[in-house]
Formats: structure tokens, sequence, C-alpha cells
């Protein structure tokens, strides 16, 4: 759609957009105030629209008219949000450069704004020196203080599994503990966690303080004590995201144990896979998943995933409608093993800095999940991501729809209780009314999401009507982001940034987000995270520097505070550094992404470079998908298991091309085959991921080696949808 300029704009164009006569020439004035002041298409034309004429309650088409008016001429990367000085010395990263601004950069320090990519370079350069500084900033407190923050390799060492050497060494933690410990960031009276229940909707919002936080953690850590597991036994968590598994979480971690994350959507297999894995001893569960009116099954996937002895909570009430194996054990009967235990304070069991406290599980290219233990630093690296980029402080109400089997789960809780922040949860879907409201009533100031949520926000208009002006920024991570939506996610909360973030499990947080002290544009990341530093490699299979605009696979460097040091079942060398390229003297870590540095310096995410996709924010390798697809059906000889971008950006969708065994006669019933895939894919590996499409294929590209090409076909189905569309 072609927009007009902003000069060119009249009140009768507002006024078509369905604004009433009165109110359209109320904004033409404005409008026309702002372009005598600031010009007709420069940031600072469009911050003064998005503060001074832009409201929820006016038309989107309104919102796109005002703001590819302004940037219509400008280029890639238009700024939809720009810092300002005085926001920027309060942000958290602001505060500690006005203090100590010239003893990090010395003269070259001007201000939190215009010094902040001096101070991301600083942070690089000096690890001992920023990481001291951030984990004091979060009063991070421990038993055993480490020898030093950074203890690099000794050159010469080869097939080192970690290259990015020794973080804290020395050092014993307990990252628990240090959630629920007084200092000065919050007392015992602060609210730690809100939550609503879906379907109460008008009832008050729950709260926790953090004295009950801390009685409710200490006494499940003495009920874990009663199971008489050797310390550092694993123990899984397969439940819904709400107070009781967040209180369940923090007393494994508490206690000495390690969790085992295992999302609440996934089938009986992939649940046996991971408890295998992992060697967990013991899984908490519910009996049901209660969404709307639906009940759905969770006890009895565990008990087909033949799973240890199982804690089993009541969904509703106190009671179970459903009869327990023998030797799992009722949530009341295990809480009143240690009746006489309640507010007695647990003593925390810290740990060496490298031992486990949490394993988690990303898919890799093999069919099976990769087993990625993060170690007692991860904690600290979340937290420390959510205290520099977005902004999280004490008295910040922190909202992110997820589960404790993916990444963003434990994020979540380091990153709001060590800042000092509260946690809020929405026992229900994310995708309505309920949610929005809860956002509102909860008075979220940081609002996490994921591309498709936003999509679903907007096609519904659910969101129209609620008050969302507390929230201070978006985060958003898990999947490719489109201009257009996110244009109007950051409308619908007066024009608040949005945080774009980008990691992995294996990073324990982010390498690539956005800044509240840099000028943010949509869909795109203005700075590599706080320690991190980018490299793109080039043709060559080197990096092009690091400052010139180009494309190529992602590489990391190896010193990644919080980063993965190992793997339960795969060589972590192998996965991670060989074959990757020495520069500086050290060798680059692999993370499979293609990545953009544009002219302006900005990074777009452009998918995976390898054979593992993102549907629906979360990482699964073609091989599982293809496993299950060349088993639905007799005529089916093999399958391709595609993620391909649509067009305008978004989340990958999942196409699945197929070379039949008899290429005369190819099944004619092509949308009945995408049923039967979408089926099998639904049952034996996730329920939330979709089939968009099947592409007939006479047979599947190769290398030499007979390996599929699934990045030729990747293109010839992007090139497709383009051609189409012209």
């Amino acid at each position: 759609m072609a927009h007009k300029s902003l000069d060119g704009i009249t009140a009768s164009d507002i006024e078509a957009l369905g604004i009433e006569r009165e109110v359209a020439k109320s904004l033409h004035g404005r409008l026309t105030k702002i372009i005598r002041n600031y010009g007709t298409a420069t940031p600072d034309t469009w911050s003064n629209i998005s503060r001074h004429i832009l409201s929820p309650d006016l038309p989107f088409s309104f919102h796109q008219m005002m703001y590819y008016g302004c940037y219509k001429d400008f280029g890639p990367d238009p700024p939809a949000w720009i810092p300002d000085l005085e926001a920027a010395v309060s942000t958290n990263v602001g505060q500690l450069l006005e203090r100590q601004g010239k003893e990090f950069l010395g003269s070259r320090y001007k201000d939190p704004i215009s010094s902040f990519s001096d101070f991301q370079e600083f942070s690089v350069k000096n690890p001992e020196v920023y990481w001291k500084t951030i984990l004091d900033e979060m009063n991070v407190s421990f038993s055993i203080p480490p020898q030093c923050i950074l203890r690099e390799n000794v050159s010469g060492e080869r097939h080192f599994s970690h290259p990015g050497g020794e973080w804290l060494p020395g050092a014993f933690v307990n990252p628990a503990n240090n959630c629920l410990s007084l200092n000065y960031k919050r007392n015992l009276d602060d609210s730690m966690v809100l939550w609503r229940d879906e379907g109460k909707d008008d009832l008050p919002i729950n709260k926790m303080t953090l004295k009950e936080l801390r009685e409710e953690v200490w006494l499940v850590a003495h009920a874990l004590e009663k199971l008489g597991l050797d310390k550092g036994s694993a123990i899984a968590i397969d439940m819904p995201m709400d107070v009781r598994s967040v209180i369940i979480y923090l007393a494994i971690v508490l206690a000495g144990y390690v969790v085992v994350s295992i999302a609440d959507s996934f089938a009986p297999l992939e649940i046996s896979t991971r408890l295998r894995i992992s060697q967990a001893k013991a899984i908490f569960t519910q009996d049901l998943i209660i969404r709307g009116e639906k009940c759905i099954p969770l006890y009895s996937r565990i008990v087909e995933a033949e799973s240890p002895m199982a804690i089993v909570i009541p969904t509703r009430g106190s009671s179970f409608s459903i009869k327990l194996r023998d030797g799992d054990v009722a949530w009341n009967d295990f809480l009143e093993r240690v009746g006489d235990f309640k507010k007695i304070e647990f003593a925390a069991v810290d740990q060496p800095i490298e031992a486990f406290t949490n394993i988690l599980f990303s898919s890799g290219t093999t069919g099976e999940p990769k087993a990625i233990p993060w170690t007692h630093a991860t904690p600290f690296k979340a937290a420390a991501d959510a205290w520099c980029h977005m902004d999280i402080q004490k008295g910040d109400v922190v909202c992110w729809p997820t589960n404790l089997g993916w990444m963003m789960g434990p994020w979540l809780v380091y990153a709001s209780l060590l800042n000092g922040a509260s946690i809020a949860l929405y026992n229900g879907s994310p995708l309505g009314s309920g949610f929005a409201k809860f956002v509102q009533d909860a008075k979220v100031t940081m609002l996490g999401v994921i591309p498709s949520i936003v999509r679903t926000w907007k096609s519904s208009n659910c969101v129209a009507g609620y008050d969302w002006s507390t929230i201070r920024c978006f985060g958003s991570t898990g999947e490719a982001s489109n201009v257009d939506e996110y244009l109007w996610l950051m409308g619908r909360a007066c024009y608040k940034p949005v945080i774009e973030y980008c990691g992995g499990t294996e990073i324990g947080g982010g390498f690539v987000s956005g800044s509240l002290l840099q000028a943010q544009s949509l869909a795109a990341f203005s700075t590599p995270a706080m320690g991190c530093s980018l490299y793109i490699l080039g043709s060559n299979g080197l990096p092009i520097p690091q400052n010139q605009p180009g494309i190529g696979e992602l590489a990391l460097d190896p010193l990644m505070f919080g980063a993965s040091r190992t793997l339960l079942n795969a060589d972590h060398y192998d996965v991670y550094f060989k074959g990757m390229p020495v520069w500086n003297g050290k060798v680059l870590r692999r993370h499979g992404d293609m990545f953009e540095l544009t002219s302006r310096g900005y990074y777009h995410a452009h998918g995976r470079a390898d054979d593992t996709m993102n549907i629906g924010g979360i990482k699964v390798s073609s091989v599982e998908i293809e496993r299950i697809c060349n088993e639905v059906d007799d005529s089916v000889l093999e399958t391709a298991a595609i993620g391909v971008p649509p067009l305008g950006g978004g989340p990958e969708q999942l196409v699945i091309a197929v070379v039949f065994k008899d290429s005369n006669n190819p099944k004619e019933d092509l949308n009945q085959l995408r049923i039967s895939f979408n089926s099998a894919v639904q049952k034996k590996l996730n329920p939330l991921f979709r089939v968009s499409r099947v592409v007939p294929l006479l047979s599947l590209p190769r290398t030499a080696t007979n390996k599929v090409m699934r990045r030729i076909l990747r293109e010839q189905f992007s090139q497709h949808d383009q051609s189409s569309k012209i």
C-alpha cells in the first residue's frame, strides 16, 4: 500500500479512516504543528507524533498512516522509539554510568545515551571489571567468593569443551537463596508473585509477599529432603507455570537438587526421552491442565511415559478424581510429612559455581533433544540481561507468558526475583481478553511476548479498551517479528519500546538485544548483549569487519558469562566449536542463525543456517518432524521439513516436502495428507506445531555425501511465495 508523505496528508484523508470529522481536524492541526517544528520526515517528527497524537483508541490504519508517512523515504531501520536523556539517566545502566562512566570510559564518557555503545565494548574487553560491577549491582551473595571473575584457558590447550574459560572459579552460591534473601531491593512485605486464574477475571489479583514465598519454598525444600535423594539428583517439573511451580522450582534449587525442565505440552514419548536423558529421580506434575472449558490430562501422560515417582498436585481443590500409581504421592501428603517445619527456615545448600542447577532441552539435528545443563552462574546471566537490557528494577511487575520447560520460564524467575521485581502469572491462555485485563489489573511494567501471540491479539482486537499505560517496555523473543504487528503492539502502550532479544537455551539469555538507551527500530536488534561479541561470517568462512554491513552465519566470541560448558548427550566441543574459525587467538562459538548487520548498525535475524527451524517460538530439528511424517502414509517415500518465513516477515511456517514411492501416481489429496501430518506431529511431538502446506517433489536435493539440502528447499519455497504474490 502506498502512503503519502506527512505534508501531503489532509484532514479528509484522516477522516476517511473512520475518524469523526472534528477529531480528524484536531489531529491534522496537531500534525501540522509538529511538521512545522520538526520537519516532515525525521525521527523527532515521529517521536512527537507517537507521544502527542497517537493513542490506542485511534484506528491502527491512522497509526500506519503516520509512521509510514513520516518514514516514506527514510530507508531501512527507521527508529520507532527514541530514548529521552532524562528517562535514560533513571535506568539501571544510566544510573551506573552517571556514577562510574568516567571511571570506565575516561574522557570518552559523555552521557548514558551517547556512551552506551562504548560501554558495551568496555563490557567485552574488561570482563573482570564489568561482571564484578553487575553482580554487585544485583547484590549477588556468595557463601565462598570467586577467586576471580574469569580464568581464561591457557594458550595451547586443545579440544577444550568450553574454550570460553572458567567463570567465577572457586565460588559457592545458591541462586534460589539469592532470590529469597533480604537486601536493599526488597523487604518481607513486598509482593513477589502476582497471579490470576482464567475465568476469574473480575476477581482481585492474588498476591504472595516475600515472607509468604520464603515460607512456602522452605516447606517444599524440607519435604524434598524427606525423599532421601542424594544432593545433585535431578527432579523434573512438568506443570503449567503458576505460583506452585515457581515455588517448587525455587525449592529444588534451594535444597541442592537439579531441576529438569519439561514443557507441559509434551507428549508421553517426549517426556520419557527427557526423563531418561536427565536420569530424573522424581517428577512434579498435576492431574489436569484447565484451559477455559477444557480439561487436558497431564498425570496420565506422566504415567504413559513411565516416569519415576511423581508428586501430583490436584488442579481443583484438594482432592483427586484420579487414582495414583503405587509409589506416587499426592501433594498434600507430600507436604504433611514435614508439617512441623512450617515457617522454619531451610538452610540453603550452596554449590560450586560449575555444578548443575537446571537441565533444559533444545532440539539438535539428530532427532534427540540436546540436554543443556545450566550451571550456578547461568541464572545470573539471565538476571543481568534483564537488568541491563529490559531495565528490570525493584518494584517492576514482569509478565512473560511461558513455561518452565523452555528457557524463558527459568529466565523469568531469575530476571524478576534477583532484580527485586514481581513475577506476574496468568493461569490460562494469553490469547484472549482475560489476559489483557490481567496485564492492566496487575499493572505490568515489562510485558514479554512472542510474535504469534501479538498476531492473535491484533487480529482479534481482544486487548481493546484495556489500559496498558503502566508498561515501560515490551520484550520479544522466540521468533522473527513483523514490523506492522509490532507497530500495533507499541501503540497499545502509548509507544513504549519493544526490546528484541535473541539468544538460546545454551546461552542462558541473549547475545543480541535492544536497549532503553538506544533508538529502537521495529523487528531489529540494536546491540550485542552486554559482555557479548558477535561475528558475521563471510563467504570465506571468516568474520567480516565488525562494523561493516553484511549478511552471513552468526558466530559468537567464546567468552560469554553463563553459557553452556557441556551437554549430557553430545560432545559440547563438536556441537559448538568444531570446524569454527580461530579469530584473535580464540576459536569462535557456533550459533547457527543467519544474521545481517545493516548500514544503520541494526541486526536482523534471517532464520536458521542449519537444519533446525523455529516453529511457534520453539526450536525443533527437521529430523524430528520428518521421522514422524515418514510413517504417516504408506505412499510416502521420504519427507523434508522446512521452516519458511512468510512474506512481510514473522514466524516460520512449517512446510513438508514429500517424495512419493510411486512418482507416476502421487497422492492426489494433498490437503488430507497435510491434515494427517498435522495430526501426527501434534500428537507425537508438540500440539503447538502446525503444518501449513505440503509440496510434492520428484526427489529431494542432496549433497555428494547424500545429505538433504534443506537450505535449497527453503530458498525455493520462499521464492515461490514471492512470485505467487506478484
